[in-house]
């Protein structure tokens, strides 16, 4: 979800939005008028709007977000298609209660647009970015859950600061950074963006600032995902996600980064070749049945489109498309 959302009303001109490869991911959906979709991270309702738009009774769109604010400003945005659309306020982890809550068993279609949005990265409140300097460390995609990144820098241990930072970050600098951290919060606590950035660049070379990047843009990000466990609920309930497809259905995910994108190719090679059995089987014995395929990708976004909007440049989308068996059961 990161990108940038354009106004489209007066109540709602905070909130900006332009969904990455809109057309492509609507598109790989293969929208049946009579069908039903869902989107697992509705943010500002870009796709939402797409999908939504090329419905008729008795189809139906089911839009998900943990984002309070998301979740408002999408109700309005997707008002004008009245009883088509339901909009819920929770995670994507918890997808298969939403849909039972809304009448449905199964999906032909479900999108999952990754990452944090444009509009909690530009609102300095969330305290996601790492250019504001008076930001409080929050972070939190829900806010209504109790851990937010203060917490993690001010009480996990350098060794969990560390693990995180290199796994979540891939920064090679992890451990001095954790170091640094730990040794800073020993004179007081840290509370804002800027100051967790100061801590930051102390504990990298200047020549690799100079050349780098942002030098706290991959710690910030390993905290974040920490604090949303983000990679985790991806890991646990993007299998399930293909089990709620019907035959022919299509779960498609726009990825912003190694370790999301890792995880979803992974998954998806394990559901279309979960055979487990010794190669040199003549016959498969372990009972594992393919659940469909993956397509062939990842598809990229178009340079006009990095050109329009830098944050759909790290940004992939992979498509697995569900194919039943007579062992499925309706769940």
């Amino acid at each position: 979800m990161e990108h940038k959302e354009q106004n489209q009303n007066s109540k709602d001109t905070a909130f900006h939005h332009i969904p990455v490869m809109l057309h492509e991911a609507v598109d790989s959906l293969r929208i049946r008028p009579e069908g039903i979709y869902v989107d697992g991270t509705l943010g500002g309702a870009g796709h939402a709007r797409e999908v939504a738009g090329r419905l008729v009774p008795p189809g139906r769109f089911l839009g998900i977000d943990q984002d309070e604010e998301a979740v408002r400003v999408s109700t309005e945005r997707l008002r004008e298609f009245g009883d088509l659309v339901t909009v819920v306020w929770g995670s994507f982890a918890d997808m298969r209660r939403h849909l039972k809550e809304a009448g449905i068993t199964k999906a032909d279609g479900i999108l999952l647009d990754l990452g944090v949005s444009s509009h909690q990265l530009d609102t300095p409140g969330r305290g996601f970015s790492y250019r504001e300097k008076d930001a409080p460390l929050d972070m939190r995609m829900d806010r209504r859950q109790k851990l937010t990144a203060k917490d993690i820098v001010n009480e996990y241990s350098e060794k969990e600061l560390f693990r995180i930072i290199r796994d979540f970050g891939e920064d090679k600098f992890a451990k001095n950074i954790a170091k640094h951290i730990v040794n800073a919060r020993k004179e007081k606590e840290i509370v804002t963006t800027g100051e967790l950035c100061g801590i930051i660049r102390g504990a990298i070379p200047m020549k690799v600032q100079k050349s780098g990047g942002h030098p706290a843009k991959r710690t910030f990000q390993a905290i974040r995902i920490a604090c949303n466990r983000e990679l985790e609920v991806l890991q646990d309930h993007l299998e399930d996600m293909i089990d709620l497809l019907t035959d022919g259905g299509r779960l498609c995910v726009i990825t912003f980064h190694s370790l999301e994108d890792r995880i979803v190719k992974s998954i998806f090679r394990k559901n279309e070749h979960p055979c487990i059995c010794p190669p040199d089987f003549p016959v498969c014995v372990c009972g594992r049945v393919s659940k469909g395929k993956a397509l062939r990708g990842p598809v990229l976004p178009a340079e006009e489109e990095i050109k329009n909007n830098k944050r759909s440049k790290s940004a992939k989308l992979r498509v697995f498309e569900r194919k039943c068996n007579s062992t499925d059961r309706i769940l």
